[in-house]
């Protein structure tokens, strides 16, 4: 697929599909849309009556243009208040458009919205961002890859053109997204935590990037006891994976991004039952995927910032081998925790994780981790919970967030809820009461952070996947985290 921004008026535009944006109580047709209007004998003033169409921001009709006209089918897209239009209201309706085309088996589509007082850049990049994230397909496992769909193969951004830099921005951070939906799709039997470092080599290759790979014995060395302590169950050998993006110049600032990296979570000796979602948990790596895909990404943008990407990968699996509840482990830090529950083990990686980063002398730290249930059944499906102890932090993030199109929202760090995860015979526990499980998580991972004053946790348990089609999102991998992480980077 192709997008292009051009000037070409879409009144002269040629091809499968045309959509152009209404404002809600606006549709009045007016100008060159009364042109259009004209030009199409009326047709599209008659089916906004039938329709009674408002105009509501992700609303659609579509009408198939009769006759020998330059363009088959015309897409209306609703845009929504026009005081509340913004760079997401444009980038879900671009993905609203490509959809429709896809569903009416255009093969060209080129879309024409008003956008208010935004910048051409910002919408031009929006826009092609929308596209591409809606008409994403994964179809590697299955024995005929190549659907019969009829796909859209070129797409013309109108009125927009000078922004080709835009495009490639999007296409960029497109790629990252794409490859963390790759990574948290794929099954436990084809990406394992040697598979995985294995694509961090080949980012790292591919975009200049430095690569560290610390085996068992290394992990063993720095006294990374939380981490091995999960993965000695595993028949698969844990690689703790440390890209690190540098510019050419002085950077500006440093940043640590670490995901947490569990390839298959079978809960260990606490295995998960029936009705557990133990069949889903090849998605419990999906902070790693978000890290990686904001390395590839950031590797092609090429900011003037130092960006470290970490993810202590393994599987949390049963054996003869593996750590039983009651096991004391002792992290790279010093701090001794008393395993009782073994499938509370994300934490446990993160620990070590955390306490790498933390000596790396960087200027702050963003941790991602599927970490707990609780998170999901306070925030629901769309939106990850932010915890950080940083006003500062939690404002730049909710920023890139908003920026990014990604739904965060800060909880609270209640500190004296800490004591809940106070151990007789250790320094803590591995959890703590069920009430306020995001939390205590959340503390949890802070007693690994001693020398970095901006650190932030999020936790994105139920934003990694989709049962169903939301907004540029199809059912499946989200990509969620990448495009807020390279928001960030480059906000610094």
């Amino acid at each position: 697929m192709e997008v292009r921004a051009n000037n070409t008026n879409f009144l002269e535009w040629k091809g499968d599909a045309l959509a152009i944006g209404l404002f809600e109580d606006a549709t009045e047709l007016t100008g060159e849309l009364a042109s259009l209007d004209e030009k199409l004998g009326g047709i599209l003033k008659e089916i906004i009556t039938e329709e009674e169409f408002k105009a509501k921001a992700g609303s659609s009709i579509f009408i198939r243009v009769p006759g020998a006209s330059p363009i088959k089918k015309l897409l209306v897209i609703g845009l929504g208040a026009i005081q509340n239009i913004t760079l997401e209201t444009l980038r879900k309706a671009a993905a609203t458009a490509a959809r429709n085309a896809k569903k009416q088996k255009c093969k060209t589509l080129a879309i024409s919205f008003p956008y208010g007082e935004h910048d051409a850049e910002g919408v031009t990049q929006a826009l092609a961002e929308g596209v591409q994230l809606a008409l994403y397909q994964d179809n590697r496992f299955k024995s005929e890859p190549e659907t019969k769909e009829t796909q859209v193969e070129e797409i013309d951004l109108l009125g927009l053109a000078d922004n080709e830099a835009a495009i490639i921005k999007a296409n960029q951070i497109c790629s990252g997204v794409f490859l963390a939906r790759q990574l948290v799709a794929a099954p436990a039997n084809e990406l394992t935590p040697v598979t995985m470092a294995e694509i961090a080599q080949e980012i790292a290759s591919t975009h200049n990037l430095e690569l560290e790979i610390l085996e068992q014995e290394d992990c063993e060395k720095l006294g990374m006891g939380a981490f091995l302590g999960v993965a000695k169950a595993s028949d698969l050998p844990p690689k703790f994976i440390h890209l690190t993006y540098k510019p050419q110049a002085t950077p500006r600032q440093k940043l640590a991004i670490i995901g947490k990296g569990l390839t298959f979570d079978s809960g260990g000796l606490n295995i998960k039952g029936a009705g557990s979602g133990i069949e889903t948990m090849k998605i419990d790596m999906g902070g790693a995927a978000a890290t990686l895909g904001a390395a590839k990404a950031i590797g092609q943008l090429k900011p003037d910032v130092e960006v470290h990407f970490i993810s202590a990968a393994t599987e949390n699996m049963i054996s003869g081998h593996a750590m039983h509840p009651g096991d004391i482990l002792k992290a790279s830090n010093g701090k001794t925790i008393e395993v009782n529950n073994t499938d509370a083990e994300g934490r446990l990686t993160l620990a070590d994780a955390l306490v790498f980063a933390d000596k790396l002398g960087v200027d702050a730290i963003v941790d991602l981790a599927t970490l707990t249930g609780a998170c999901v059944v306070a925030l629901g499906n769309d939106i990850a919970g932010l915890f950080t102890p940083s006003d500062d932090l939690a404002s730049e993030l909710e920023k890139a967030a908003q920026g990014a199109g990604e739904k965060i929202w800060r909880m609270p760090m209640e500190d004296k809820y800490f004591e809940g995860l106070k151990s007789g015979i250790a320094d803590m526990k591995n959890t703590g009461p069920r009430a306020g499980g995001s939390i205590t998580a959340a503390l949890f991972l802070k007693q690994f952070v001693k020398d970095t004053v901006d650190w932030a946790h999020l936790d994105i348990a139920g934003t990694v996947w989709a049962d169903k089609e939301n907004g540029y999102n199809s059912p499946g991998a989200t990509g969620f985290g990448v495009r807020t992480l390279v928001h960030w980077v480059l906000s610094k």
